[in-house]
């Protein structure tokens, strides 16, 4: 009874947009604090317990490289690059729009700083071309869903703390589900460019030479993901040394080769990064400590039972993504990675569901969720920077939501597309 008062807490608080690290907080303190005998002192040690595991140090790091993209000069080297693939397709700009979040995936880590650093960038420029502000933003906020699946996503490396799986094997088979993220994504916008007539920013394919000047230029970037995740899979480095290794490269990509960074942007994005990392942390402290409580109480136990009910694998993958892409659309991703996987990672494996493909499917369709209202953060985001309307904003990312569920369906269905190159690398 108790617990299930903690939960309706929980959603309430979501529900009415109290922030998240809020309401799972007054959600523990209700259970302590009303359940007989029960010390509240555990809701204290459950929340630093869960800061004390070293995986966690990887966070920082790679929020840290993403806020340092935009002060060293990769950023725009990236979107020069995008634009030279993909600008002189119908709806070229929009095109570019996906193809630099999908590049960027593998560096920025965050799709809430994607998503808010590209609709500052790109929609002003989509709209001077002749699309509508409610549709340039819906497809800034799609692309920037590819962020968590594309390594070093921070998503990515929440579940595989969690479920205590490799995080070198989630960064490595979130590649192929990004990658097609990132195809659906341009076949729907090449669509509707095509019924809208939306003109192309080129009016030719790249000659050779301003292929290989944009290649070059955005070599370093790209260098980016070669260093790590070829770092961790060889066994050089853990993702949390990757991540220090890589914020060093563009440290000095920045500072010394391109030039492009002073001191004072070097102080910015260590502020930024110390109030992103303090709230990604707050929210896994409380979210551990939750967690606790539901497993503590057999709630665990209980969603196993009723879920192994249904023996067939396909009826509970159905209805897996049924739940998560309800539950996408009212809780922020990376809470719900930390309460739900150790409920259902002991269903999931006896089921004989890779834990791999697991995490993609969970990741993927919370992901989704934050396109989506009553909670989507991807969409606030992007309508707040832009000013668009919710419902014009929803009406625009229809197609978009499609192309990326069927990206989910063919992750949920064929597990190869998830685990292909975690076991092929090994």
């Amino acid at each position: 009874m108790i617990v299930g008062l903690s939960c309706l807490i929980l959603l309430v608080g979501l529900f009415i947009n109290v922030p998240v690290f809020i309401c799972v907080t007054a959600a523990i303190l209700a259970y302590f604090f009303l359940t007989p005998d029960a010390m509240p002192v555990i809701a204290a040690q459950r929340f630093v317990g869960a800061a004390e595991n070293t995986t966690l140090l990887a966070i920082p790091c790679f929020v840290f490289l993403g806020n340092l993209l935009n002060y060293t000069g990769l950023t725009r080297r990236l979107l020069k690059l995008a634009e030279v693939l993909t600008g002189h397709f119908k709806g070229g700009l929009a095109q570019t729009n996906v193809m630099v979040s999908t590049l960027m995936g593998g560096l920025s880590a965050s799709n809430l700083a994607d998503c808010a650093m590209l609709c500052k960038m790109l929609v002003p420029e989509m709209t001077k071309l002749g699309y509508s502000k409610a549709f340039s933003t819906a497809v800034t906020a799609a692309g920037s869903l590819i962020t968590p699946i594309i390594p070093p996503g921070i998503a990515l490396i929440i579940y595989g703390f969690v479920a205590d799986v490799s995080i070198g094997d989630m960064f490595m088979a979130g590649v192929i589900p990004g990658i097609l993220c990132c195809i659906a994504l341009m076949i729907t916008i090449r669509i509707i460019a095509g019924i809208r007539d939306y003109k192309p920013v080129r009016e030719h394919g790249p000659s050779g030479r301003e292929l290989w000047d944009a290649f070059v230029g955005a070599l370093p970037a790209l260098g980016l993901v070669v260093v790590i995740i070829g770092g961790i899979r060889i066994g050089v480095c853990t993702p949390t040394e990757a991540g220090a290794v890589a914020v060093a490269y563009a440290v000095i990509i920045g500072g010394f080769v391109y030039r492009e960074m002073s001191l004072q942007n070097f102080k910015d994005a260590v502020l930024e990064t110390a109030k992103a990392t303090g709230g990604i942390m707050l929210i896994i402290m409380a979210c551990s400590a939750f967690a606790w409580i539901l497993t503590y109480e057999r709630v665990a136990q209980d969603v196993a039972a009723f879920i192994t009910q249904f023996t067939n694998p396909y009826v509970f993958l159905i209805l897996l993504n049924v739940f998560l892409l309800i539950l996408g659309m009212f809780v922020e991703g990376n809470a719900a990675i930390i309460v739900l996987v150790p409920l259902l990672k002991p269903t999931v494996l006896a089921m004989g569901i890779d834990p791999v493909q697991f995490g993609l499917i969970i990741i993927l369709n919370l992901a989704i969720g934050c396109l989506t209202p009553p909670m989507g953060t991807v969409m606030f985001i992007a309508n707040q920077v832009t000013g668009t309307k919710t419902g014009e904003f929803i009406r625009e990312a229809l197609p978009l939501i499609f192309a990326l569920l069927v990206v989910l369906m063919l992750v949920t269905f064929v597990p190869a597309v998830s685990t292909f190159l975690p076991y092929a690398l090994k």
